[in-house]
């Protein structure tokens, strides 16, 4: 599906004019969107538009890393977009020209929708034209990533609490679950952040020059998030090393305690195992109360062990 709007010289809204009117000499500046378009609509690119065929290549195929390219009348944005289900990226491309602004995703887009709304919405910004509404959908990609953060520090605190007295089993597999989840987070935004950086220092965007207050807005957002991201991260190490810890240690006192009792054992089955042999001739075997002697040694032997033991704290496994 394709949307439009456009804004004519008399600063006056028009929407959902065919693309073929775009260009009359009313225009100022218009938006294009691709939302989700078909072949015949994505063709549109290069017989309407005439954009460079590696451009249209990229919108169509493959998920590229963020990036931009410079064409002689027009440059070129692969951004990415967040999926909240699961942290994947969507990508969302913007072709930005003096008095266009074209966008291409094949997914649906929320962040889209927040841009166009703000753009009808804000009469007072139309004549900056398309590089306010690149401003804008960048802004709104951004601020869909606080959310995913947020949501992912509230889960680490939550562990790090353990009000439900969760086992370390479980515990430690949240943790490597969360850690998958910030690497693949990170990923995103430390390729934005990138990004934006090169966007506020090239010297080929004059247009953003203007507005360099607002993306370096955008960019310390983005620098924010990566601080938290890292932040995130390492305490995500220190208490999957603290639960590991806490875990070798009961590891430890269970051996120590299977270790004591297998050695109160021992001189137990060393006397059991005398006495089980076949010699005619031990003497003991004739004594008429000797197999409750017997087991009074082997009785009094294990008490005596159990109470050294327990004394010396080895019984104790918490």
């Amino acid at each position: 599906m394709i949307h439009t709007l456009a804004i004519t010289k008399d600063m006056k809204l028009e929407k959902d004019l065919p693309i073929s009117e775009l260009d009359g000499p009313n225009i100022k500046w218009y938006w294009v969107d691709f939302d989700c378009s078909d072949e015949t609509e994505s063709a549109i690119l290069d017989t309407h538009f005439n954009f460079h065929h590696l451009a249209i290549e990229d919108c169509l195929h493959f998920l590229q890393r963020p990036k931009l390219d410079y064409y002689e009348d027009y440059n070129f944005f692969v951004l990415h977009v967040l999926n909240d289900q699961d942290l994947t990226p969507h990508e969302l491309d913007v072709f930005v020209g003096d008095n266009f602004i074209v966008s291409f995703h094949k997914t649906h887009l929320k962040e889209i929708e927040e841009a166009w709304s703000k753009i009808i919405s804000t009469e007072k910004n139309w004549r900056d034209g398309s590089i306010y509404v690149f401003y804008h959908i960048l802004d709104k990609l951004v601020d869909h990533y606080f959310p995913a953060v947020y949501k992912l520090e509230d889960q680490i605190n939550v562990i790090d609490d353990n009000v439900k007295g969760a086992s370390l089993r479980k515990l430690l597999d949240r943790i490597f679950e969360i850690r998958s989840d910030l690497l693949k987070l990170r990923r995103i935004i430390i390729q934005m952040r990138d990004l934006v950086y090169r966007i506020l220092n090239s010297n080929h965007l004059k247009d953003i020059e203007r507005k360099h207050v607002y993306f370096s807005d955008i960019y310390d957002h983005l620098l924010r998030l990566a601080d938290m991201m890292e932040s995130s991260l390492s305490l995500t190490s220190e208490l999957r090393d603290s639960y590991i810890s806490v875990n070798s240690h009961k590891m430890n006192k269970i051996m120590m305690l299977l270790t004591v009792v297998t050695t109160i054992f021992i001189p137990l089955t060393f006397i059991v195992g005398v006495y089980g042999m076949n010699f005619k001739y031990m003497p003991e075997l004739e004594f008429r109360y000797g197999y409750f002697v017997v087991l009074g040694v082997m009785l009094f032997i294990g008490v005596f062990m159990f109470t050294w033991f327990k004394r010396k704290g080895w019984f104790d496994i918490d």
